[in-house]
């Protein structure tokens, strides 16, 4: 390994740019499986309601009715709750950007389970916020430059919450 830092790199080639995509995008999904099943299920919906129910968005035999759900914040993030029994990534005692021991907010890669189900978030890596500047692209370690701010996603979640309302309510 050599002493350079990131910022002696050549301004020449691919430059990294922050992971503020537009609202939504970066096609996000759930990788799911189960024995030899694989599939894909797209996130579209602002809330999205996993279980055995008839009404759940992506119904999982022997789930829970709603065992869990996952929600299109006004961050532009993608945030799990678990309402049944399962395993997360995330550790209840590490400060989380949602409250809740049963909460995670879902980068690429992230897993869940779901009975013998195993469901993998999944979103392009010029859209998942928790890698800024292209991931390891982009450096490492203290040499990590900061994204600039967040941009303020409001006014699109507020439409989005809207037309979801709206569809929901047969309009």
């Amino acid at each position: 390994m050599n002493a350079r830092h990131i910022d002696d790199r050549s301004d020449e080639g691919y430059t990294p740019t922050t992971t503020h995509a537009e609202y939504g995008a970066g096609n996000p999904r759930l990788r799911v499986t189960h024995d030899d099943d694989r599939s894909e299920f797209a996130l579209e919906g602002e809330v999205v309601r996993i279980g055995s129910a008839a009404d759940a968005d992506l119904r999982i035999p022997d789930a829970d009715p709603v065992h869990a759900t996952i929600t299109h914040d006004e961050r532009d993030e993608y945030v799990l709750e678990m309402h049944g029994e399962g395993e997360m990534n995330t550790n209840p005692a590490a400060d989380a950007t949602h409250p809740g021991d049963r909460t995670e907010t879902l980068r690429t890669g992230a897993q869940f389970t779901i009975g013998d189900w195993t469901l993998t978030f999944a979103r392009e890596e010029f859209a998942d916020h928790g890698r800024p500047f292209g991931g390891r692209l982009g450096g490492e370690y203290s040499d990590q430059p900061l994204q600039e701010p967040r941009p303020d996603y409001s006014d699109q979640a507020d439409a989005a919450h809207t037309d979801e309302t709206a569809d929901e309510s047969g309009r």
